[in-house]
């Protein structure tokens, strides 16, 4: 079986540029949610170290690491170490808060606000950036943070819309998926990555049967189009091999009755919410040890 062949090479920048790519899972302030954000962020380190090539760092923090000084420490070592040819991309997966005037994503103690972080981005000299936020209430982000040379894709269109997301996984779930490659070029642009968790996302609310509650923006459909996520070899493992296709599709299965069932919450006896959400935790990290195996 070949293995997956994965690269952070983007299609217009320069022979002999970096990329910089940083992933940062938030506070998720519950259990389910902290498993869910850690999850997410080891499956897109995984996925994007694969290829081992020396032409990109990555950076991933989670849990009780991603704290507002590290992830400041991680931005002004990039800031330092980046030239105006390289690439800079940042994911924040997680929690986001805003009260009408201020966005702030939430992390382990303090939290980090967009204007926090605005000063941090602005001072790496890279001119090709990504800033993918997939938090709630991310939408409030994007004004501070425009600027040429910069793509910018939410999970929500404003910072009203205040409720956990689910785009995180399925943009995670496009890294992975060739079904995301539309033009079947063997590479997965950031545009392609974006209309499938879109597409996914909606399509999660259609079959649960209620009004969305995020609505992801990409503020700059042409620009996304060039940059390259990752490149992957004719035989993806996971995707191609029959037995972790079903896996994939179990996992899929059980992230939507998990999440279906956060909007029951509410609806049902604290004992039984709970039993049923272990429950499926539990059968979802066994087919993740399946998964990885």
């Amino acid at each position: 079986m070949k293995k997956l062949v994965l690269g952070l090479l983007l299609c217009a920048a320069p022979a002999f540029s970096t990329t910089y790519l940083v992933t940062v899972a938030g506070l998720g302030g519950e259990p389910d949610y902290e498993q869910r954000f850690v999850g997410l962020a080891n499956d897109a380190d995984k996925m994007l170290r694969a290829s081992g090539t020396t032409d990109r760092v990555v950076d991933t923090l989670k849990g009780p690491d991603a704290t507002k000084a590290k992830f400041e420490a991680v931005l002004a070592r990039i800031a330092g170490q980046a030239k105006p040819a390289d690439t800079f991309i940042l994911m924040l997966i997680g929690h986001g808060t805003f009260d009408g005037f201020d966005y702030k994503f939430n992390l382990p103690g303090p939290d980090i606000s967009a204007a926090e972080l605005a000063t941090f981005l602005n001072k790496i000299p890279a001119t090709r950036q990504l800033i993918v936020n997939m938090t709630s209430a991310s939408g409030g982000a994007t004004a501070l943070w425009k600027k040429d040379g910069r793509t910018i894709i939410s999970a929500t269109k404003s910072g009203t819309e205040k409720n956990a997301t689910v785009f995180a996984r399925y943009w995670v779930e496009a890294l992975r998926d060739n079904a995301a490659d539309v033009d079947k070029n063997e590479a997965i642009t950031a545009a392609e990555a974006f209309t499938y968790a879109q597409t996914k996302t909606k399509k999660f609310y259609d079959d649960n049967k209620r009004l969305a509650t995020e609505h992801p923006v990409l503020e700059d459909p042409g620009k996304a189009a060039t940059f390259t996520l990752l490149r992957y070899g004719s035989a993806a493992a996971q995707v191609k091999d029959p037995a972790k296709q079903g896996l994939l599709a179990r996992k899929e299965q059980l992230e939507n009755q998990i999440d279906a069932l956060k909007f029951q919450k509410e609806l049902l006896d604290p004992k039984q919410y709970k039993a049923q959400l272990t429950t499926l935790l539990l059968q979802l990290a066994q087919l993740q040890e399946a998964l990885d195996k």
